[in-house]
């Protein structure tokens, strides 16, 4: 009898363990948003070959499943891996090799950093990015006298904060072609600034073309990549829509991804130009589980706070100027038209109202009722009341962040009335029932936290304004959550495969120190990563 109840004992022990299948490793104990279409809670998942296999409570996944690694979650907060819908990964790469500017308080903080890094660096071309009149007691533009000054043989060339406008020297002039006196007087898309009939040294948008910069090296460009995955998968980021890419860039992301080097997901906008659509759009759609080729990136306008925007009335805070669209109505149409016959999406940067006018009507044009296109408006910045329902079947791509970076002159710009149909997330919210969230890092900084902060507070990280900026324009946390990961997603026809953590989706989750979702507002912005993994495999 005690053989028989020996045998049976140990005959529902191997029973047991032959219906617990074996997982990579399991979490427990955890507090898991799910962001799957109810917005589930969980406790518990496991992971196998890269992928959620079962997603339940303890008990459930414990039962089921065994695994030699086993992570207590002891209660942390684990999300989705972030999705940034809009970024310039590669731009922040090369930036990181470069002067830093961002956050400078005046043009004479400016130039001390410059000649720290020269001295520093033994530069014999200064290149940079970050300044911000805003941000200066001073709110004008800089003009080139003191810089000419402090580098007289040395060439400088530093980019505005959003991308749009650039300072140079007579150096970088002169290596240009150019100089002071000599200098095309008209520029389609951009504007030279001058005063008394010389250059003050403030390039526009398309005028920056006009200036020779440094290339940066392969050894730059991969240690550049690999700096900015560092940055981005300390912040959680598992994604990274990088919005304007060359073929070389993008072959190079390729060839890390495949040596393991680069582990970051990217989707990549390649950068719009009539050699890229045709190689391109002849190749077709590439995609593999870390790069996702399927979009052109195109510019609109430029940015609100160069004023070379695209407004459908004079700016308020400039007489009799309007801002300018970077190419002529008829290219718009003809990069359109040839885009609509294949699979990529058309993503273009519109800030303005009058850019967002043309762009959203363009698109219609082009698509001629094509379905489930997810055409997408970067920025959609600052949209005219008749326009948001345009936004029916299109994308809008938004970024928080630069609410909270614009609302100090923002109105002065644009006057009481527009701004009502600026950084209208809600609005946008309300007519395609989706928005895609990212940061534009590096013109704002990279945290998603701050974009989180941003969306649903409307404040800057003091607290400022009291009662926030616009809130009826304010999104839900869960809105928001969803427009870092699942929404961001499906803007890149990946919802299938990320962006929720559900059954046979990429294992990319990231775990928090506190909980984003109930933390009191003016604490969101200071939310850590304790670890970010992608694939299942730990990266941070």
């Amino acid at each position: 009898m005690k053989k028989i109840i020996l045998t049976l004992s140990i005959l529902a022990l191997f029973t047991a363990c032959k219906q617990q299948e074996k997982a990579d490793f399991i979490v427990i104990n955890a507090n898991v948003y799910t962001v799957n279409k109810n917005f589930d809670k969980a406790e518990s998942f496991a992971i196998k070959n890269g992928k959620f296999i079962a997603v339940g409570t303890n008990a459930e996944i414990q039962k089921n499943y065994t695994a030699t690694n086993i992570v207590d979650a002891k209660n942390q907060t684990i999300i989705p891996g972030l999705i940034d819908a809009h970024c310039h990964f590669n731009g922040l790469g090369l930036s990181l090799q470069k002067v830093d500017l961002r956050g400078t308080k005046s043009y004479d903080e400016v130039l001390q950093k410059l000649v720290a890094f020269k001295k520093e660096k033994k530069a014999t071309y200064i290149t940079g990015r970050g300044w911000d009149q805003n941000d200066w007691e001073l709110k004008e533009f800089p003009t080139k006298e003191k810089l000419d000054k402090l580098f007289p043989n040395t060439p400088v060339a530093i980019r505005r904060v959003d991308g749009h406008a650039l300072l140079v020297n007579e150096a970088a002039l002169k290596y240009s072609g150019l100089s002071s006196t000599k200098f095309p007087k008209k520029v389609s898309g951009g504007e030279f600034l001058t005063k008394n009939g010389k250059l003050t040294g403030v390039l526009i948008d398309a005028a920056m073309n006009y200036i020779k910069l440094p290339a940066a090296s392969k050894k730059e460009q991969i240690q550049g990549l690999l700096d900015a995955q560092k940055m981005t998968f300390s912040y959680g980021l598992t994604t990274v829509n990088d919005a304007g890419l060359s073929r070389n860039t993008i072959e190079l992301m390729d060839s890390l991804q495949k040596t393991g080097d680069l582990k970051m997901r990217i989707y990549a906008m390649v950068s719009v130009s009539q050699k890229n659509l045709d190689y391109f759009l002849g190749k077709g759609i590439i995609k593999t589980d870390r790069l996702n080729v399927r979009s052109f990136k195109v510019y609109g306008d430029g940015a609100l706070g160069s004023r070379g925007a695209a407004m459908r009335k004079p700016y308020s805070d400039r007489h009799n100027h309007f801002g300018a669209m970077i190419y002529s109505p008829k290219r718009y149409t003809e990069i359109a038209e040839q885009i609509a016959k294949s699979n990529y999406q058309m993503n273009t940067h519109a800030i303005g109202d009058s850019a967002n006018t043309w762009i959203l009507k363009t698109y219609k044009r082009a698509l001629k009722g094509q379905k489930d296109r997810r055409w997408k408006i970067e920025h959609a910045q600052i949209v005219s009341p008749a326009d948001f329902e345009l936004f029916d079947n299109i994308v809008p791509s938004v970024q928080p962040t630069h609410a909270t970076s614009d609302m100090y002159w923002a109105k002065d710009r644009v006057g009481a009335e527009r701004i009502k149909g600026a950084y209208a997330f809600k609005d946008l919210l309300k007519s395609y029932g989706r928005v895609a969230l990212g940061t534009d890092f590096p013109v704002e900084r990279v945290s998603p936290f701050l974009t989180f902060s941003a969306a649903v507070t409307r404040q800057d990280t003091e607290g400022y304004p009291a009662n926030g900026f616009q809130m009826e324009n304010a999104l839900t946390r869960e809105q928001t959550l969803r427009g870092m990961t699942i929404w961001a997603a499906h803007s890149n026809f990946e919802e299938n495969e990320k962006g929720s953590i559900e059954v046979d989706k990429f294992a990319d989750f990231v775990i928090l120190n506190q909980n984003i979702m109930k933390v009191k507002g003016s604490n969101i912005h200071k939310t850590k990563v304790v670890a970010t993994y992608v694939n299942g495999e730990k990266v941070y």
